[in-house]
């Protein structure tokens, strides 16, 4: 059971139990919200709010000094895992993937960065697919966005390569001593925000990073970048936006079908290059065969819906195909941002 801890990244109060059914977790206490320090708000936020980022080329509204914030607990369930599938590849059944980014109809340059990597080996190891995914979605200046989101794609992808591949073809994966998948996702976005808030002062970047291993995915995330899986049930935003809209959709301050309309649609609560410390939200699923992975940019997200995407992924049997369709649809919808995605298929 401290095997599951550590891989899953679980604290020691977590309760694991066998069922019929898979395995069923239960978490002691739920992470909070973190007030973000006061300099950092660039317009009047809600209740239980602190806006730190705003997306959009217009300038934010002036500072409202603020002498208080309330901090705000989010209650965060752990869902139990679904039924153990075993996923044995057969030749040409591999952990694959399709990338594409567009500047879209309007922007002049593109401040998105992404990164893809995956490793499969056949060896008398049996080591399992290995696949980093990375989605970053620059803010700031004509420059400022695109340094920040290709400083933070890099260090994250640099850290997580020699701390979780390194270990894996180090055989090490087992070490007691080692943190989990996590822990290591986690200090990769800290260190990465430490370079942005210190190279790009007037810069920040969103990311949402995602391992694959195996039949399991470690996500790591900050902003409005979204992780999507589809599969044959359905498509779950698998992620939470970090945005000022998705906290008044919380509060029943406002309604999903009012979010587009929003005219602080674009602001960020939670980026990386805002603040020394960061708050990392992580989430583990279990991928069954034949799932898609989705990660993009709100370019994409905000010009198509859900069902839309799902209805493009079912149709394409080609990631990369599907990844065009996907670009060429936002962009006959106006374009007006960056759009940058990831589309990774399961093997089964």
């Amino acid at each position: 059971m401290n095997f599951l801890r550590r891989v899953l990244g679980l604290s020691s109060d977590a309760n694991i139990t066998p069922t019929e059914e898979g395995i069923h977790i239960t978490q002691g206490q739920s992470p909070s919200l973190t007030t973000m320090p006061e300099e950092s708000v660039v317009v009047t936020p809600p209740p239980s709010s602190n806006v730190v980022a705003n997306k959009s080329d217009t300038a934010p509204a002036a500072p409202v000094p603020t002498k208080e914030m309330a901090q705000t607990k989010v209650e965060v369930g752990t869902r139990p895992l679904p039924p153990l599938e075993v996923v044995v590849p057969v030749p040409g059944q591999r952990l694959q993937f399709g990338q594409l980014s567009n500047v879209g109809m309007v922007r002049s340059n593109n401040q998105d960065s992404i990164l893809s990597i995956v490793a499969s080996t056949t060896s008398n190891d049996q080591l399992p697919d290995f696949g980093l995914f990375i989605v970053a979605d620059g803010m700031g200046g004509h420059l400022e966005g695109e340094r920040a989101s290709a400083i933070a794609t890099r260090i994250v992808a640099r850290h997580v390569i020699s701390e979780i591949y390194g270990a894996i073809l180090d055989q090490q994966m087992n070490d007691p001593e080692r943190p989990s998948i996590a822990e290591v996702l986690r200090a990769a976005v800290q260190k990465a925000n430490d370079a942005v808030t210190e190279e790009i002062p007037d810069g920040g970047t969103t990311v949402t990073v995602t391992v694959v291993l195996g039949d399991m995915a470690y996500i790591a995330h900050v902003g409005d970048s979204r992780a999507y899986m589809i599969t044959d049930d359905g498509i779950e935003q698998i992620t939470r936006d970090h945005s000022l809209v998705q906290r008044l959709i919380e509060l029943d301050q406002l309604t999903p079908e009012e979010a587009p309309d929003h005219p602080q649609r674009n602001v960020l609560y939670r980026a990386l290059g805002q603040s020394d410390s960061l708050d990392v939200d992580a989430i583990t699923r279990r991928l069954p065969p034949r799932a898609r992975l989705l990660l993009c940019s709100d370019g994409l997200w905000n010009m198509v819906s859900e069902d839309h995407i799902q209805a493009v992924l079912a149709k394409h049997h080609q990631a990369q195909t599907a990844c065009e369709e996907l670009v060429k649809m936002a962009n006959d919808r106006g374009g007006p941002d960056n759009i940058s995605m990831i589309v990774v298929q399961v093997p089964g």
